[in-house]
């Protein structure tokens, strides 16, 4: 897939929407962001929960409902720090791929975000339509929760 990707926008890999090093700025912040929300997403998790080996093989794994932590804000934020990342090497660059590559993240990312809802109620069942119902699933609550 990268490969492919690769040689489809290789004629416009230098081409720019603007050049600013002012970008960079904004693009750091979403960097440091995204750094942080891999950090906290990977906080009650394993390496293997986080890389999805309890959904390939789940007679083998117990599986529990997490919604602690940055999942008390956010049901997705291992997608959202993907975001933040995209966003911020499309803003930092300034480079029409980035950007176009990012919208495609968004629309691919947002169909994910729906068969992944769809799995994990049919996995948890009630408590996890509660927890759909109370936790935004890719921009966070910000402040007290109530």
């Amino acid at each position: 897939m990268w490969i492919v990707l690769a040689v489809l926008t290789a004629p416009w890999r230098l081409a720019r929407l603007y050049s600013s090093k002012w970008g960079w700025i904004l693009a750091i912040l979403l960097f440091a962001m995204g750094f942080w929300l891999y950090s906290q997403s990977g906080k009650h998790f394993s390496a293997k929960q986080l890389g999805g080996i309890p959904e390939l093989v789940p007679a083998h794994h117990e599986q529990h409902l997490v919604t602690t932590g940055i999942r008390a804000r956010v049901r997705h934020p291992v997608y959202l720090a993907h975001l933040c990342e995209m966003l911020a090497w499309s803003l930092g660059t300034g480079l029409i791929v980035c950007f176009g590559l990012t919208a495609i993240a968004v629309l691919t990312g947002s169909i994910m975000i729906r068969m992944e809802d769809a799995e994990l109620s049919r996995r948890f069942g009630p408590p996890y339509e509660e927890y759909k119902q109370n936790v935004p699933a890719l921009l966070p609550r910000l402040g007290r929760r109530s």
